[in-house]
């Protein structure tokens, strides 16, 4: 026994977890371990992939920390199980272990860390119901909790708990000034190997979903750092697979990427399911939609909408590709009807604008470009200001503005291609292309077109290929009867109501568009029109019948 136990406890010390959780196991058979051991193989046992295991070992942990005094003890051991079910979707049995928590705290008058760790899914319940608030400061009392009992892991959690919060507040700069920080302790080994792995994952699904892609590039390599050193590890890998995927097809190693999505699928899929299974689904989907295997990505998009997470927008690109354009439209309608402010919202309105410039709704795709290009101003992230960028540049082209159009799209493309995003670049490039032809600079549209060309080949983006293939025989592309001195429709719009005495905050509200934005359209109007005061930009909007044609409609 005492050679098993030995080597149980070695193993566990050198992050060996499923030869840790055997040899514990093998001397408990020979002799009941004690709490330390207890609390070892109960870790172990999640750690390589034994859940079930792992939940009875805990509750064990629990009873016996009660049975010999030790109460703030068995609150952790009951907390960490209750996490456990948390994970798995597992609500009610959650709950229940909590309140046994909370009851044993109480009955006991404890003032301990574990005081602490139960505020943790308190400020996550917040967190959930959009009281961003509430959960930071909820989380900010654990973290001084555990600064006052020198517990490292919930340091950690609060601290992670306080950056989420901080970016659904809109605040990215300090979200990801305390992620980073919090990374720091998790890559410098001072906290365990459970907390570790929850932070790496939560961090990086934030960083993606603010679109912070060199944060999330980096982090996900150290994750995969961090899995590789530990070849018995089982919980985390299936996400860090997935990470790896995205990360792979935004820099187009699309064959590697799919490998990784295919082998994410298969971990998270193993009893009992990963609620991050619809993730990795969605991104097989991507990836098919992309290539253009349409029927496979409908089929992944439904298993991902099965385990829970939103097919949209790629769905309502699949269908717009499958030339569903109206389906399309109205799916993305209702995803942007129930989506939260800020980043989230952001990669939907992208998609928004591309299918409502397809079905040809460009006025609602000028609503929908302008409120994120509001989301870029205000949250920063240089993709998605590329991704704000596109999206503006688009419509400005559908508008006919092309001069202002690739004044936008460059900016986008130069961001993308920093970020060493060949197909994100290319369909700017497309758009430019597309801009220079209708501008009369057929040089100029050849060669960003080609450019484009060379990039969906060596990808095999095969729907991208076909749609420049129709645009290679189709006729030049004729510009729209201009307006006013290369005015463009919005910019219309935006000096009849300046003309008509209205001022910028009171524009952006009739527009529905931000302050920034209008700014940026008066001053195109005033260097298109020669004039610096609105005064004289009220004239000419007088001189040309603007202020009444637009009273008239």
């Amino acid at each position: 026994m005492t050679d098993a136990l030995d080597r149980g406890r070695q193993a566990y010390a050198r992050n060996a977890w499923r030869t840790a959780a055997d040899e514990l196991a093998i001397a408990d058979l020979e002799h009941p371990l004690g709490l330390d051991d207890q609390e070892r193989l109960a870790a172990a046992t999640y750690l390589c992939g034994r859940e079930a295991d792992s939940a009875t070992m805990w509750a064990r942990a629990h009873h016996t920390g009660l049975a010999q005094g030790q109460t703030e003890r068995a609150a952790r051991s009951a907390f960490w199980l209750a996490f456990q079910h948390l994970l798995q979707g597992e609500m009610a049995p959650a709950g229940g272990w909590l309140a046994r928590a909370e009851r044993v705290l109480d009955e006991h008058s404890a003032e301990c860390a574990e005081r602490g760790y139960l505020l943790v899914p308190v400020a996550l319940q917040a967190m959930l119901g959009g009281d961003a608030e509430r959960a930071y400061v909820t989380f900010d009392r654990a973290g001084e909790i555990g600064r006052e009992c020198r517990d490292p892991d919930l340091i950690a959690l609060a601290g992670l708990g306080r950056g989420q919060a901080l970016f659904l507040q809109g605040d990215n700069d300090r979200g990801a000034s305390q992620l980073d920080e919090v990374m720091v302790a998790v890559t410098s080994g001072e906290v365990s190997p459970t907390v570790s792995g929850l932070v790496y994952c939560a961090v990086i699904a934030t960083c993606q979903e603010s679109f912070d892609l060199r944060r999330s590039q980096e982090w996900t390599a150290a994750l995969s750092r961090w899995c590789l050193a530990q070849p018995e590890l089982v919980p985390f890998r299936g996400q860090c697979l997935v990470h790896r995927a995205e990360i792979m097809q935004l820099h187009g190693d699309w064959p590697d990427a799919m490998d990784e999505a295919r082998q994410a699928s298969e971990r998270l899929g193993r009893p009992p399911v990963h609620p991050a299974l619809g993730d990795a689904h969605y991104r097989l989907a991507e990836l098919h939609r992309l290539r253009g295997d349409f029927g496979r990505a409908d089929e992944h998009y439904r298993h991902a909408s099965e385990r829970g997470r939103e097919p949209q927008p790629g769905l309502a690109r699949l269908r717009l590709a499958q030339g569903r354009g109206n389906e399309a439209a109205m799916a993305m309608r209702r995803a942007i009807d129930e989506s939260p402010p800020g980043a989230v919202r952001a990669g939907l309105l992208a998609a928004t604008v591309e299918i409502l410039l397809a079905t040809c709704d460009v006025g609602a795709a000028r609503k929908a470009a302008d409120e994120l290009c509001r989301i870029g101003d205000d949250l920063g992230a240089p993709g998605l200001r590329a991704m704000a960028g596109h999206a503006e540049g688009a419509v400005l082209l559908a508008e006919g503005d092309a001069t202002a159009a690739v004044a936008r799209l460059r900016p986008a493309w130069m961001t993308w291609r920093d970020l060493e995003a060949p197909y994100e670049a290319a369909r700017v490039r497309l758009l430019i292309g597309l801009a220079c032809r209708r501008l009369g600079d057929e040089d100029g549209a050849a060669m960003e077109l080609d450019a484009a060309v060379r990039t969906f080949r060596q990808l095999g983006a095969g729907p991208d290929l076909a749609r420049l293939a129709d645009l290679a025989t189709a006729p030049p592309m004729q510009s729209p009867s201009p307006a006013p001195d290369g005015l463009s429709p919005r910019e219309v719009e935006v000096l009849t109501l300046l003309a008509a005495g209205k001022t910028n905050r009171s524009i952006a509200a009739d527009l529905i568009i931000s302050d920034k934005t209008v700014a940026r359209h008066v001053s195109n109007i005033f260097a298109k029109l020669g004039v610096s005061t609105r005064s004289a930009a009220t004239a000419y909007a007088y001189d040309r019948g603007l202020v009444a044609l637009r009273t008239q409609n």
